[in-house]
């Protein structure tokens, strides 16, 4: 998982929707995929345009995303080595989208549309290559021979970008998921409403326990009835008392109805 501390959270899940979208309706000729290590690092590969010197080249670059982000364009650079005016050798790109033409509300994906058109039309009046920038404009076939050799070259990258990491990234981010934390009851209980029965503690006795606290190998207590052991009810403590009290009292009653039969007799 990325860790993401550079960028504050409500940057990170919008650019986490974005980067979904790239991977999901990737433009022309660009394929977008994360950094594992540092998800403020996007990197793309970019083929060469069909009719320019970098046509069947595959150009790695990489987005630098600043903590300021969107607020700061972010810094682009070619991994690939490439014989371009706009393109410094250590790889820093040179184009307004990334510097003076920057807006917040600029996506991704629109910088690196810019970039790609900038394989198709450079500008050598803004180079940062001075040697490819003087060659365009003096001798364009030389200067095209020489893009091609560098592609030939180096624009074959031996490792593709891995699929599927945009959507793992952002899965990790809970992009538009409910957390769910563990200590939760699961699924299955969450769904029936009902919860699970403890199973007894292998240190516990060995008795055959039965619903309503009887064992099986016990007789039932007074007062009890076989279609309650069975069905695992046992009466309530108060009613049970009740019953008992009766019992008690019915000798005594007994008594009393005698001695008036015997008061009447006397009469």
């Amino acid at each position: 998982m990325a860790t993401n501390e550079n960028l504050p959270p409500n940057v990170i899940k919008q650019l986490a929707k974005e980067l979904k979208n790239l991977d999901e309706t990737p433009p022309e000729g660009i394929k977008v995929g994360v950094n594992d290590d540092d998800f403020s690092t996007i990197y793309a590969d970019i083929e060469g345009p069909a009719g320019t010197p970098y046509e069947n080249g595959v150009f790695r670059m990489k987005l630098i995303l600043t903590h300021d982000f969107p607020h700061s364009p972010p810094k682009g650079y070619f991994l690939t080595r490439i014989f371009h005016p706009n393109i410094a050798s250590n790889g820093e790109i040179c184009v307004n989208a990334l510097k003076k033409d920057w807006n917040p509300s600029l996506g991704l994906r629109h910088v690196l549309m810019v970039v790609r058109c900038l394989l198709i039309e450079p500008f050598p009046e803004s180079a940062l290559n001075e040697q490819a920038g003087k060659m365009l404009l003096d001798n364009y076939d030389e200067y095209a021979r020489h893009a091609r050799l560098y592609t030939s070259i180096h624009a074959k990258p031996k490792t593709k970008l891995k699929t599927g990491v945009i959507s793992e990234s952002t899965t990790a981010l809970n992009v538009g998921q409910t957390n769910t934390s563990p200590c939760n009851v699961d699924q299955k209980t969450a769904i029936s409403g009902v919860t699970p029965l403890q199973q007894p503690s292998p240190l516990a006795p060995t008795a055959n326990i039965v619903k309503g606290g009887n064992s099986l190998d016990q007789p039932p207590a007074p007062g009890s009835t076989a279609d309650s052991a069975v069905s695992g009810s046992a009466a309530p403590p108060s009613v049970t008392l009740k019953k008992e009290a009766g019992l008690h009292k019915l000798p005594a009653d007994k008594k009393k109805i005698d001695a008036r039969k015997k008061s009447l007799k006397r009469l």
